[in-house]
């Protein structure tokens, strides 16, 4: 048994060249007709100009690079000194001073300045020169992976 059915006007005409279009760009395109955004660039200048100066061209650039770089926070040693005076007080007599810029949302230190007390400073990443300074004055640094390990042999030996 056999169903009716019209074929789309478009399956109808497949095959024709034109499909029923006529010839040379007679069903190209539609036409913006302009709705909101219409003459912009024309009669609504002066409103572009007021309530949207930015709405022509191209702005900004955000390289993949800088995208792929992670946010570093950095510190030198010259502020490490005076937030190891802070500390100070509050440490014993004969003790390092331990000062955790991990904690404080620090991720670098820099070798910039100078540092006369002995401290102990854990952060994730740092300079050659402020290891070389902290060392100097009878300080050390300490990394995290480092805090781990040392936590780990603790643990294994008691």
């Amino acid at each position: 048994m056999f169903m009716p059915h019209k074929l789309r006007k478009i399956r109808k005409k497949r095959g024709s060249r034109t499909c029923g279009y006529g010839r040379v760009g007679q069903h190209r395109k539609s036409g913006s007709k302009g709705e909101r955004r219409a003459g912009r660039h024309k009669h609504l200048w002066s409103w572009v100009l007021r309530y949207e100066p930015d709405y022509f061209g191209k702005v900004g650039f955000v390289s993949p690079k800088q995208k792929m770089m992670k946010n570093v926070r950095c510190i030198n040693i010259k502020d490490l000194e005076e937030m190891a005076l802070k500390v100070a007080g509050k440490t014993k007599k004969g003790e390092k001073i331990f000062i955790d810029l991990e904690a404080m949302g620090y991720t670098k230190l820099l070798g910039e300045g100078k540092i006369s007390l002995p401290v102990r400073v854990k952060v994730p990443s740092y300079t050659k020169t402020a290891l070389r300074k902290i060392e100097e004055a009878g300080g050390e640094i300490i990394a995290p992976k480092e805090v781990e390990e040392a936590e780990l042999t603790a643990a294994e030996s008691s």
